[in-house]
């Protein structure tokens, strides 16, 4: 077993308001994100500017946000919401999916493409690399929080977490950020590096993530409210990976069938 470092939720306080963790991890990704997207769009052919990096930067906070509060209420919490409405203002008091926040994205971008009158797929193709580091880094974020852990475990990396009551759990949260995070972003960043048929990139990264995130859901406790939802052992979690990975797959065979075309 390994002892669970029990770092305190808030990195600083700054006089009355206190900075947490979890909030940094998410600027770090975007900080991070944003960087390497400077960095494709100086590299010839790029059909981005600087400029353009940060209109997509801004575009995608609004869809993450906005996104992954409504579909964690409509996914999670939909009873909450038909009970309390305004729940759904209040971010403050936790709640975000990624499931929601990756829909809120699709239809940012697709608002910012037909401004800038790029087509999606050149826009999505564009991006996907980097999304992996926003979601490494808030899987960093949600073990800091003694969060998302995963079930009872008697391996030798079992960790005991403040609430996950007295026996060994699986450490989930650092599962999702080797293979969300770490492996997912190698994965799109050297298939990327060279020239592939439009689409495929972005369907690459919904059919491996939708593929990791399934995978991991079965060491991973899901949401108390829900439950296991069928066959005692379906999760909400795969039952919105599963999509992804039909849907990607089938992107990424289209690409290419009509890129021969």
């Amino acid at each position: 077993m390994i002892t669970y470092p029990n770092i305190d939720p808030i990195a600083l306080h700054l006089g009355p308001a206190a900075v947490h963790w979890y909030g940094l991890m998410y600027l770090i990704g975007f900080l991070g994100g944003w960087m390497l997207l400077l960095y494709r769009s100086k590299k010839p052919g790029s059909e981005f500017t600087a400029e353009q990096v940060s209109d997509i930067l801004f575009y995608s906070a609004l869809g993450i946000i906005i996104g992954g509060r409504v579909g964690y209420m409509l996914f999670y919490a939909w009873t909450d919401l038909l009970n309390h409405p305004l729940l759904i203002f209040q971010i403050w008091q936790g709640g975000m999916s990624f499931h929601g926040g990756m829909l809120g994205v699709i239809v940012a971008m697709a608002i910012y493409a037909y401004n800038i009158k790029k087509p999606l797929g050149v826009l999505t193709d564009f991006i996907a690399p980097v999304v992996p580091i926003g979601l490494g880094t808030g899987r960093i974020g949600n073990f800091i929080n003694g969060e998302l852990w995963g079930k009872v475990t008697d391996l030798p990396w079992g960790m005991v977490f403040p609430t996950g009551g007295l026996l060994p759990r699986h450490p989930s949260q650092l599962y999702e950020f080797l293979l969300e995070g770490v492996a997912l972003f190698l994965i799109l960043w050297f298939y990327s590096a060279t020239p592939r048929p439009r689409w495929a990139v972005s369907g690459m990264f919904l059919f491996f993530y939708g593929l990791f995130r399934f995978a991991i859901e079965f060491v991973r406790v899901p949401d108390v409210q829900i439950g296991y939802i069928a066959f005692g052992w379906l999760t909400k979690g795969q039952l919105l990976s599963l999509p992804m990975i039909i849907i990607g797959l089938i992107i990424v065979l289209w690409s290419y069938r009509r890129a021969k075309r």
